[in-house]
């Protein structure tokens, strides 16, 4: 599967963005997705993910903000940001687990497929 991530901007605190990652070449109605960022020097962090059965999991420092949900017949997940601060911004990407029915984890290490990422920045 190739994932392909869209929505990334340089937004002023208190924006709203949504990002969108677009899923080619599998079965994407049966993967676990998950949105992960990272900064330079810090280590990947989860976002948000949802199971193939569209239930949402978020981590623990993004609760309340960010709303992840999916459209299996456009093969696409999206991330919703509300009221975004300095501290979101972070390179966001996509991942996959593609064994079907898979749960979401907050471990990289058990996603296999992995889109090239998309920048958001945040001005105070």
């Amino acid at each position: 599967v190739q994932l392909v991530e869209f929505g990334g901007a340089l937004v002023q605190a208190g924006d709203s963005l949504r990002l969108s990652c677009v899923a080619s070449g599998g079965q994407f109605n049966l993967y676990a997705m998950a949105w992960f960022r990272q900064s330079p020097g810090k280590e990947r962090e989860f976002v948000a993910g949802t199971n193939w059965r569209g239930n949402p999991t978020y981590g623990d420092t993004v609760k309340g903000r960010f709303t992840v949900s999916k459209d299996d017949a456009k093969a696409t997940m999206y991330l919703q940001i509300d009221s975004l601060e300095p501290e979101d911004t972070a390179m966001y990407l996509c991942a996959a687990h593609t064994p079907p029915w898979s749960a979401v984890t907050v471990y990289p290490a058990d996603y296999d497929a992995w889109g090239q990422g998309t920048q958001v920045t945040v001005s105070s």
